[in-house]
């Protein structure tokens, strides 16, 4: 028996959604203050986590649940290693770092795909859906502050085997409405995406201490002072 699961996640992932956006780093990127270094240390732990994702997702390809998701043309990993590049030059390899929580999060996204692999969708879910609903604005965003040409750090954001993004999001959503899966399932799903964003949002606080050294504790507190009410999808906890 199929469940909604697409409905599911989406409702109940919007109290974690709300709380990410409203996290010091996020208000700051979305306001338009981005800081290189601190955004290039965010790119190296993505680089790790999609590197994990995908890695599981080519592994499970057959599964019969992760198999209804499986869109290689979603991957980041060739995206980010560009990014890295361009960041911190052809050596990026031996310079980029894992940090703490993001080694935490490398880790639960392979403990849960051996012992429950369709859980793994709840972290497709988180990273990929908020990648194509806001990638373009926080493109322009990260263009703008860092003063970035075209094609300078942020092929992250493009999706050049994706040329209909929202036909394509509607797809991946009945693809999800659509698995072999219980309720029970379901729920474990989101209560895992859930998970994901605290991991998400988690890793953004790490970075905030480098962010306020940066630009100075007085203009973060007048940038993150208000709460700002969230969106269901296309932020950078989901991005």
């Amino acid at each position: 028996m199929s469940v909604n699961l697409a409905t599911m996640l989406r409702e109940g992932t919007k109290k974690a959604h709300t709380m990410a956006e409203n996290m010091g780093f996020i208000k700051c990127f979305l306001r338009g203050v981005v800081e290189k270094n601190s955004y290039r240390k965010l790119t190296a732990n993505f680089y790790y986590v999609y590197s994990a994702m995908e890695e599981e997702m080519e592994r499970l390809k057959d599964h019969p649940v992760i198999s209804k998701v499986y869109f290689p043309e979603l991957n980041r990993k060739a995206t980010l290693e560009q990014d890295l590049q361009f960041y911190y030059g052809s050596q990026w390899r031996s310079e980029i770092q894992l940090s703490p929580v993001g080694q935490e999060y490398v880790d639960q996204i392979h403990n849960i795909s051996k012992d429950r692999p369709e859980l793994l969708l709840a972290h497709l879910y988180t990273r990929y859906m908020g990648d194509l609903s806001g990638g373009q604005i926080l493109k322009k965003i990260a263009q703008t502050a860092m003063k970035l040409e075209e094609g300078e750090g942020t092929a992250f954001y493009e999706f050049p085997e994706i040329p209909d993004e929202k036909a394509f999001k509607d797809n991946y959503r009945q693809a999800m409405d659509s698995l072999p899966i219980d309720q029970a399932t379901a729920e474990a799903i989101v209560e895992e995406a859930n998970d994901s964003f605290k991991l998400n949002m988690r890793m953004f606080d790490e970075l905030e201490g480098n962010l306020i050294k940066a630009i100075g504790t007085m203009l973060f507190n007048s940038l993150t002072r208000r709460r700002s009410r969230g969106s269901t999808e296309g932020n950078l906890a989901a991005s």
